[in-house]
């Protein structure tokens, strides 16, 4: 198994593996405490319609699926604002339609659906050079913002509208936490995949906020706990010849169930009521 850590490939999957979990881990803290986790199967949906427009047209498949996360982001905050809708019906709105141009885009590849199953499914293995740029650009830039804004992003999180009260400006915030979702989904998809990355987003975070009620303990934890998912996916795809996305997220989906299991919240609550 060691022998592994000596190939290049195997390197920059395990390169990869760090600063995907870093921008998924981040990004899943705002997605979980905000309770629309399921923005991240929108998004994610978007970026892979995306992909396979690049495909169609034969053009970089990670530009595109970034280019329609951000046109799916900057529909969702509009949506939610002037249109007096909920989150989670904007972002049932894009998931739809999403959804609808990917089997579009998918019916008339010009050749076998191979393709888009390796943009379904990822492949961190055969990950380039220019795929860890991007992942380490977006991993940096959200972890500057993290630390940066902490307490701006904190208050529009919990409550914007108390947020607007004390005169952050929650909607600039808002769209700000949808451009790095669309940035985490759209770099991992040719790695982790367009379905499959929106469980490394969301279980680590809801893991980490079984185990905290610090933000700032839910950060290390959630990027700890998908970062640990990764290496031990990455490993276990190796060892076992599995595809490495699923192995990834299965071990993402235990880790958060021994959290629930051993959640000091729901043993606190039980305690209680007893």
């Amino acid at each position: 198994m060691m022998d592994l850590i000596n190939f290049a490939f195997f390197q920059k999957a395990l390169i990869a593996c760090l600063l995907a979990g870093t921008a998924c881990g981040i990004v899943g803290v705002w997605i979980v405490i905000m309770r629309i986790s399921f923005i991240g199967v929108a998004i994610s949906h978007a970026a892979f319609a995306g992909a396979l427009l690049a495909l169609v047209l034969d053009k970089p498949v990670v530009l595109f699926s970034f280019i329609f996360s951000l046109l799916a982001c900057a529909v969702l905050g509009p949506l939610s604002d002037r249109g007096q809708l909920h989150p989670e019906t904007s972002i049932g709105i894009i998931f739809s339609s999403t959804l609808g141009l990917a089997f579009l885009f998918m019916g008339i590849l010009p050749e076998g659906k191979s393709q888009a199953l390796n943009l379904l499914w990822g492949s961190i293995l055969t990950v380039t050079l220019q795929d860890v740029i991007l992942l380490a650009a977006t991993a940096i830039f959200a972890s500057l913002t993290a630390i940066f804004l902490y307490k701006e992003i904190q208050s529009v999180i919990f409550n914007r509208e108390l947020a607007k009260a004390s005169g952050i400006a929650a909607s600039i915030f808002f769209y700000l936490l949808l451009f790095f979702t669309g940035a985490a989904v759209s770099t991992t998809i040719t790695s982790v995949g367009g379905l499959l990355v929106f469980a490394l987003i969301i279980n680590p975070a809801a893991a980490a906020y079984q185990i905290t009620y610090s933000m700032k303990k839910m950060y290390l934890l959630s990027v700890s706990f998908a970062v640990l998912s990764g290496w031990t996916g990455l490993f276990l795809a190796s060892i076992l010849n599995l595809p490495a996305g699923a192995c990834i997220v299965i071990v993402s989906s235990i880790i958060f169930a021994v959290s629930v299991i051993f959640s000091p919240k729901r043993i606190r609550k039980n305690a209680s009521e007893n």
